[in-house]
């Protein structure tokens, strides 16, 4: 059974397992419920700590004055075991690059799972449509039930397995409080405004990036451009997964994270 530790105002964390550490990130509009499925499959040889972001899941009622990647990353810091390996998927793969920055003595190492430096798309950079974020937010205004649907629908569009995939998030998701309406408001203006490109460059510790062929908010030609941006990483591609290979894909992307550690 998993340890739930809660010292407010520290952020509630859930660890399960035993030997190196593995801290998980979750991504927007979700919470760390996403990784109960996933997270089994590493428990065997590594201690894997879940943190829902401030806003989201057990920790929506601690968001942070400062919302951006680096306010985030740094309500974060406090709470990562020393020389973890930080594993952040979507949204929490920007954070996780952040504390990967910010925090090298306590990150040995960083893998990310369908995420990027920068989400919308830009001149010379694919990403997402910055008119489909605009819908996304005028959208969350009026229903942020109906939205997040939405976006999981995109999420997992392009699987064999979307409606399963779909089907598991939402369960999963469901053991957890809802999360801070600001905070999802919040968060979700940050894949149209952050931008890590010029940082990812400094980025030391060994990099695993995982991507799905089929993911259309991290399409598969954004990674040449984020490769040669951080050409020390590593970079798999699985080419039937989407926006969440873990979900879909979990004994694969689970051998692909234990071979990168090993």
């Amino acid at each position: 059974m998993a340890e739930q530790n809660s010292n407010p105002p520290a952020l509630i964390t859930r660890t399960q397992g035993t030997g190196k550490d593995l801290v998980f990130l979750h991504g927007w509009g979700m919470n760390s419920g996403v990784f109960s499925e996933f997270a089994p499959l590493l428990t065997e040889h590594f201690r894997v700590t879940t943190i829902d972001l401030p806003g989201f899941g057990e920790n929506h009622q601690r968001a942070p004055t400062s919302y951006t990647i680096a306010g985030l990353a740094d309500a974060i810091q406090p709470m990562l075991p020393s020389n973890s390996t930080v594993v952040g998927w979507s949204l929490g793969g920007m954070v996780a690059q952040q504390l990967a920055l910010t925090a090298p003595e306590q990150v040995r190492a960083l893998v990310t799972v369908a995420s990027t430096a920068r989400f919308v798309a830009g001149q010379g950079w694919p990403g997402i449509a910055p008119e489909l974020l605009n819908q996304f937010e005028q959208d969350l205004v009026n229903d942020y039930k109906k939205t997040l649907e939405r976006f999981l629908a995109i999420q997992a569009m392009g699987s064999i397995s979307a409606r399963q995939d779909i089907k598991t998030i939402k369960s999963s998701m469901a053991a957890y409080p809802e999360p801070s309406q600001p905070a999802l408001a919040a968060a979700l203006s940050l894949l149209s405004t952050e931008d890590l490109r010029k940082d990812i460059t400094r980025i030391k510790q060994p990099t695993l990036r995982i991507f799905g062929r089929l993911d259309s908010l991290v399409p598969v030609s954004a990674i040449d451009h984020l490769c040669a941006l951080h050409p020390a990483c590593d970079a798999v591609v699985l080419s039937k997964a989407s926006h969440a290979p873990f979900i879909s894909h979990p004994q694969q992307t689970a051998q692909v994270i234990r071979q990168f550690l090993a």
